[in-house]
């Protein structure tokens, strides 16, 4: 056990260790570099971890393994349930149905689309496929790291969904605003931002891109993405469902898991939509949520050895960029249709 008497300590220097990652991850991504292009403390913590494990992680005592772990999983489990305090159900009413529909056809189709396309044509293992598309279908790397504990996939796995949603993220950011301003997207504000919300990568892409292109874009791109945050809950309810049953044709039983922090971040959220805590609260919440989650980040950045990359190829790339140009066109027409139905 992680914290029994004679491994306490050594789990706490553990800990402190990844700590000390995600508190220089942090600092980092305050630089005007990084805030100019959005790029969350997430996405610099796990690139610290990699660097790390690449140079120096044969230094590090075998003893603080344990909070390494710990970051990976008991850590990331607890931070995607406070992630609900990012989201209310209000959110829902604020979209109407046109941004409902949007982001329950981009997110579902994305994920149909993706695992057709990853599994049965590029030939590509089934966790790094439903990471790459869970990435690319709800919310970035948050997406990512909740996917991750239900897979039970391997940390380099994850670091490599995390790296498609870093480039193709940042692509969008940039080419959403141009295509618009330059008349090429025929969509009023508040389609632009349900556009926007609806098929960008990051949170922190959509502000970007969303903020661009003034309040009433960004305020729609903004709730349409949060909504698909919320989308994490019944997503995963539904991998573990349909893993539990796909293992089950395989062997004799299987055990039907559920993952608790999808349920918890649904509590979560509920009791945030009742504003019951000061808003102040909320946000030093939010800060210290972000900061468990930068945690995670590194340490499973600390756990992704280049070696381990060796025989996935240029796959996860090819899966991304389709599933990045798919998001572009079709995520259009979905937003036409929603719109023009609603």
């Amino acid at each position: 056990m992680a914290f029994s008497k004679q491994n306490r300590q050594n789990t706490l220097n553990g800990l402190l260790f990844v700590a000390l990652f995600a508190m220089a991850a942090m600092y980092i991504s305050d630089f005007a570099f990084f805030k100019h292009l959005s790029i969350s403390p997430l996405i610099i913590g796990i690139t610290l971890g990699i660097i790390y494990a690449n140079t120096l992680r044969n230094k590090l005592p075998q003893e603080w393994i344990g909070g390494i772990n710990f970051s990976t999983k008991t850590l990331l489990r607890t931070a995607i349930v406070f992630y609900g305090f990012r989201v209310t159900f209000q959110n829902i009413a604020q979209v109407g149905i046109e941004g409902i529909l949007t982001s329950v056809l981009v997110v579902s189709l994305t994920f149909f689309i993706g695992y057709i396309v990853g599994t049965k044509i590029l030939k590509l293992d089934i966790d790094t496929t439903i990471l790459v598309t869970a990435g690319s279908s709800i919310c970035g790397a948050a997406a990512v790291l909740a996917t991750e504990p239900v897979l039970k996939s391997e940390p380099h796995k994850s670091a490599i969904a995390v790296s498609t949603v870093v480039v193709f993220g940042t692509i969008a950011m940039f080419l959403y605003p141009f295509l618009y301003q330059t008349g090429f997207l025929d969509l009023t504000p508040t389609g632009m931002g349900i556009y926007i919300g609806g098929t960008i990568h990051e949170v922190a892409h959509v502000a970007a891109a969303g903020n661009t292109l003034g309040t009433e874009v960004s305020n729609n791109a903004v709730i349409v993405k949060m909504l698909r945050v919320m989308m994490i809950a019944p997503f995963l309810i539904f991998l573990g469902l349909w893993l539990s049953k796909k293992k089950s044709t395989k062997q004799n039983k299987s055990k039907i898991t559920i993952p608790w922090f999808a349920i918890g971040f649904i509590g979560v959220a509920g009791f945030n939509s009742l504003a019951l805590l000061p808003n102040t609260l909320v946000q030093d919440i939010n800060a210290l949520d972000t900061f468990a989650l930068t945690m995670a980040m590194s340490a499973l950045g600390m756990e992704t050895s280049f070696k381990k990359f060796k025989g996935v190829g240029f796959k996860p790339i090819y899966l991304a960029t389709i599933l990045f140009a798919w998001l572009i066109v079709d995520g259009y027409y979905i937003t036409k249709f929603s719109m023009s139905i609603a």
